[in-house]
């Protein structure tokens, strides 16, 4: 997992300290006596112009967003450039900021526990989802559930996708699977009321959370985007949930930024993170929408839902030390 963003960060910090090295060669004898007195170096700025400019283009080649890139490398500048640096401890100093900066750029000001958050709202709880095809989004909504049920939380599912063939019977199967009833209509009917009536049902049986699946849409279809603001109007969501591909790239992060415009997303599912070798799209989306990665999909079973958890991600791109 993020092999590629781990050894491009390896790279980046093993040529900031030959950077330092050549830093030191090059200066005067009466500034490296200076800095043997006082045991440190010091980075200027022209030591890591091209350093930070290999990072930026490495960065962008593993779906970094080109404003999170920026942002990162920024970031990295300020804590880097005249910065004292004790000899032979370039390597830790580095890391130590790049791991800052990777957790800065991942924190939205506050952490976001999906249990948590059900448990303390008046039920049912009515969270949506929205997304393209093919993300895997009506699966990762059965995932849902499936943890869910774990901790002691009863769902039902709407089948709101009453646009695409097959869509109702793939959430009736998924639904099968993990033990949860689904409330549908029939192909071609208002999504927003079948919404409703699942709502309505959740009441009537005392059912904690209202999962609701709505037609995959790309961010261009007029259409949806309308129906999908007329599912926010009559199901009034506590929880609108972006679900996004991790291997689609800066298509999983232009997605996230125009579902948010339009429909003011709430919180983000990754899916594929167990074969993402970039890392890109979670360092992007989070940073791109500020809104917090709640789950990740890391396998094809219903269990393979995990919470995000940024000190995790980092932890799997900075090498040890």
């Amino acid at each position: 997992m993020f092999e590629i963003l781990r050894k491009k960060i390896a790279s980046f910090m093993g040529t900031v300290e030959d950077s330092a090295r050549k830093h030191e060669v090059e200066l005067s004898v009466a500034t490296k006596v200076r800095g043997m007195l006082s045991g440190a170096i010091r980075l200027s700025d022209s030591d890591l112009e091209d350093v930070l400019w290999n990072l930026q283009l490495e960065l962008m080649q593993n779906d970094v967003a080109s404003e999170t890139v920026e942002y990162l490398t920024g970031r990295l500048k300020e804590r880097l450039v005249g910065m004292d640096i004790e000899h032979g401890k370039v390597n830790e100093f580095v890391s130590k900021a790049v791991r800052e900066v990777l957790l800065e750029t991942l924190s939205t000001g506050s952490e976001f526990n999906l249990i948590e958050f059900i448990r303390r709202k008046e039920k049912p709880v009515k969270i949506v989802f929205f997304g393209v095809n093919g993300t895997g989004k009506t699966t990762t909504i059965a995932k849902v559930a499936a943890y869910l049920l774990k901790n002691g939380i009863s769902p039902v599912i709407a089948a709101g996708d009453t646009f695409r063939a097959g869509a109702i019977e793939q959430a009736e199967k998924h639904a099968g699977m993990v033990g949860v009833r689904v409330v549908k209509q029939q192909k071609g009917s208002d999504s927003a009321a079948v919404i409703f009536d699942a709502i309505e049902h959740a009441k009537a049986r005392g059912i904690d959370v209202v999962l609701a699946d709505t037609a995959g849409r790309m961010q261009t279809n007029v259409n949806l985007m309308d129906e999908m603001k007329k599912i926010i109007r009559v199901a009034k969501p506590d929880l609108k949930i972006f679900v996004g591909d991790a291997l689609t790239g800066n298509d999983a992060v232009e997605q996230a930024r125009s579902f948010n415009d339009n429909a003011g997303i709430d919180a983000v599912i990754l899916t594929k993170m167990d074969a993402d070798a970039k890392g890109g799209s979670a360092l992007s989306i989070t940073h791109e929408t500020k809104k917090p990665i709640i789950l990740i999909g890391t396998g094809q079973g219903y269990g393979d839902l995990k919470e995000f958890d940024r000190n995790w991600f980092v932890d799997s791109i900075i090498p040890a030390a």
